[in-house]
């Protein structure tokens, strides 16, 4: 199974930028897709961006235009700049590895072990 590690976040003021970054071990097939979900206190987990091996990329409504994710392939990586950042931005920010088709051989997407995002108003 592939390990991810996440970095970045931190606390800013609202209209304020932050980027994370998750890296994954392993063969970059287990990573085929990578993704970012958040969870806010008293919410449940929900998916933030989505980034293939492809480079195509899909956000929530709620980061359209404000949030963009990039990987690179070579290093196994991935980043989320995060832009005019909003109080209700904030939450804790999961990076997720997933197989997809190359599950059989991978095993079961990976989590990150999440890192905090705080937004002041």
């Amino acid at each position: 199974q592939v390990q991810v590690q996440e970095s970045g976040g931190g606390l800013v003021q609202a209209g304020g930028s932050l980027r994370l970054s998750c890296a994954a071990s392993g063969n970059f097939e287990c990573s085929s897709y990578m993704s970012y979900h958040r969870q806010a206190p008293g919410k449940e987990r929900e998916l933030v961006a989505t980034i293939t091996s492809g480079g195509t990329a899909t956000y929530a409504d709620s980061v359209k235009g404000r949030f963009a994710i990039s990987r690179d392939i070579a290093k196994n990586t991935m980043s989320l700049q995060m832009n005019s950042l909003k109080p209700e931005d904030t939450a804790i920010y999961y990076c997720n590895a997933d197989p997809g088709p190359y599950r059989a051989a991978c095993g079961i997407p990976s989590w990150g072990q999440g890192t905090q995002v705080t937004v002041s108003s």
